[in-house]
């Protein structure tokens, strides 16, 4: 057992000092002396000099990633408090009770956008000045710069499906205060374009635990597709992602194989992982998370835990889920005064964490799980027909979530005889459902569908206002970008 996760040393730790200067753009050579600096241009510098090697490029790359991981916990608590099945306490409330944002919460969703756009930003960096650097070889350019567009289209994507339409800064534009809003089709297109080049030069394998493959960009393109209503594209990126064979469901028989061996703290990696944001045990490069979730009764976390977002047992999420499902037995249920039926998280556990926002743990983006999910619904829906396979690949996901090997038919199988084409799509999503919990996928796979208002109305008797399916644009961005102009505020806000 390894006390800190040695994938720091593989793209985390290297060149901090340089990750740190791009992330606050206020020099970009960090490596020339202070007295070259004064002698030099500052711009003919950053451009000339800095991304001229295969170090300076990797820094650059890491950068775009830094902003992306620091968020991503907040993100996830923030998305599944929107869910039938989450909710949120103290001022996090408001993200469950459908009721607006407070002036924080509101603060709070400025900070995710900020985030967004500031990797989106360091991506646009090493896409205008990637292929300038002499001493690269083009072949590791390419790769480079698919690189950060997979990472540019990942963080557009989130942004459209939280905001809708947005400004599109891209490296053509980069320097430019003023970009007009978008509209959400004009992002998902510049989302489909930076993606089909990320899956033409990403590699087969990583370059280094933790990087994109070509297999991530498939599944992120599988998913843009999903959301796009695009079944068969979908049901295809999936299959291809499924016949590379590359990858395998961990299989679980209790509790602690699915904490440990699906998102344990000392995992590098698994069969199952397509792409994972990756922390390490070190104040800076660990996981938010587990303080934001844990309960400090339950032991499992060695900073206790904010217990900030949590379930009830009373919720009918909760009750009509089968009680021999190793996922429902990933919540606590500890009465912290607001009821004896209230549930605590444990999906994510380390015992050896630096500080509270230093667990090792990693948060998952793409898992093979999904992959067979979106295949089972993108192909239901793009035939309108249940098919035996679509079928068995729902099956396989089912079947390690009760302990059974997955590649084995089992007692708990659905049978295809029982189901049609629209009560099968919706078993997947209750599957989706149980199968990522505070991986943030709940609320988007609502949304999408068009069962947000009819499923959260049912399970919590809210009615959702029209302003509750975006986030606002920050008051900061309508103020300061010229191409902005009050009337492009989301709905309600």
């Amino acid at each position: 057992m390894k006390n800190i996760k040695t994938i720091n040393k593989y793209f985390y730790s290297p060149l901090r000092t340089k990750i740190l200067s791009i992330l606050s753009l206020v020099m970009v050579a960090l490596c020339i002396s202070c007295e070259d600096m004064l002698e030099e241009e500052p711009k003919a510098v950053a451009a000339e000099l800095f991304y001229n090697t295969a170090e300076e490029l990797e820094a650059g790359v890491n950068a775009i990633y830094s902003p992306m991981r620091g968020g991503r916990a907040e993100f996830i608590a923030v998305l599944d408090a929107h869910t039938d099945w989450g909710y949120g306490r103290g001022s996090r409330a408001n993200y469950n009770s459908f009721s607006g944002f407070n002036s924080g919460n509101i603060n709070v969703a400025a900070g995710r956008w900020n985030e967004f756009y500031l990797s989106i930003r360091n991506a646009n960096f090493i896409i205008k000045n990637a292929p300038e650097a002499s001493s690269v070889a083009q072949t590791d350019i390419d790769k480079i710069v698919g690189e950060a567009k997979f990472l540019r289209g990942m963080a557009y994507f989130d942004l459209v499906r939280g905001w809708d339409g947005v400004p599109l800064r891209t490296e053509l534009n980069m320097n430019d205060i003023d970009a007009k809003k978008s509209t959400s089709a004009e992002v998902y297109d510049f989302v489909i374009s930076d993606l089909l080049e990320a899956e033409k030069h990403l590699p087969e394998d990583p370059k280094d635990i933790g990087r994109p493959t070509v297999y991530a960009a498939k599944m992120l393109l599988a998913d843009v597709y999903l959301n796009l209503g695009m079944y068969a594209e979908a049901r295809d990126k999936a299959d291809e992602v499924i016949k590379s064979n590359k990858f395998n469901l961990v299989p679980t028989s209790d509790i602690e194989d699915i904490q440990n061996n699906l998102f344990g703290p000392e995992l590098l990696t698994s069969s199952e992982e397509i792409f994972s944001f990756k922390y390490t045990r070190q104040p800076g490069f660990g996981n938010w998370i587990l303080f934001v979730l844990n309960h400090p009764s339950t032991g499992l976390f060695n900073f206790g835990g904010a217990y900030a977002h949590y379930s009830d047992a009373s919720n009918k999420f909760y009750e009509t889920w089968d009680d021999d499902d190793l996922r429902k037995s990933l919540w606590d249920q500890i009465s912290f005064g607001l009821g004896a039926t209230t549930l605590v998280s444990k999906k994510y556990i380390d015992n050896q964490a630096a500080d509270r926002t230093g667990a090792g743990n990693d948060l998952p983006i793409y898992r093979y799980a999904e992959a067979l999910l979106i295949y089972a619904e993108a192909a239901t829906r793009a035939s309108n027909n249940l098919t035996t396979e679509a079928m068995e690949v729902l099956n396989k996901v089912h079947r390690r979530s009760f302990g059974y090997d997955p590649e084995v038919p089992s007692v708990v199988d659905f049978n295809t005889a029982d189901y049609d084409a629209s009560s099968f799509v919706d078993l997947v999503l209750q599957e989706r459902a149980y199968e990522f919990i505070f991986e943030g996928k709940r609320w988007f796979d609502l949304k999408r569908t068009g069962k947000a208002a009819a499923t959260i109305l049912d399970v919590k008797g809210i009615n959702i206002e029209e302003k509750h399916y975006l986030w606002p644009i920050p008051t900061v961005e309508l103020e300061l970008n010229g191409a902005m102009r009050p009337e492009d505020q989301n709905p309600g806000y």
